[in-house]
């Protein structure tokens, strides 16, 4: 039997200061998502002036991130490259750039999810936050 970590608490709320941070420094009005390894919410923030639509797209970028245990802009890469057959995949709704899991030791612990500028700019929020986590 293998022992995994978690995301605690206090790592989400160090994430998602450290997001917010990255997206405030750089004046990019986003949501800032938040998920466990099996892609359950545990932060949700929009930031003034971020889209509403935001809410709705960066919970499903990290949803997506955390069951896939990869980048959600890989289902996007492979939608633009033809393979349209992974739109209708099942659980699978965030297939964007924006989602990044949350991997330790080659164990999946969660995901940040950003919606609201471009989507290389999202990622890079994302990246910013689990760095806070030293991961």
């Amino acid at each position: 039997m293998k022992a995994q970590s978690v995301l605690e608490a206090a790592d989400v709320k160090t994430i998602a200061a450290a997001a917010e941070a990255e997206a405030l420094q750089n004046h990019w009005a986003v949501t800032i998502a938040v998920v466990d390894a099996g892609g359950h919410l545990l932060h949700l923030q929009r930031l003034d002036g971020a889209p509403p639509i935001s809410a709705h797209i960066a919970p499903a970028k990290a949803h997506t991130a955390a069951l896939g245990r990869r980048e959600s802009k890989i289902y996007e890469d492979l939608i633009n490259a033809g393979r349209y057959s992974f739109l209708s995949a099942p659980a699978i709704e965030g297939m964007l750039e924006g989602g990044v899991p949350i991997l330790k030791d080659g164990q999946c612990l969660g995901a940040v999810g950003v919606s609201g500028v471009k989507s290389s700019e999202d990622a890079q929020i994302a990246r910013a936050g689990i760095a806070a986590i030293g991961l």
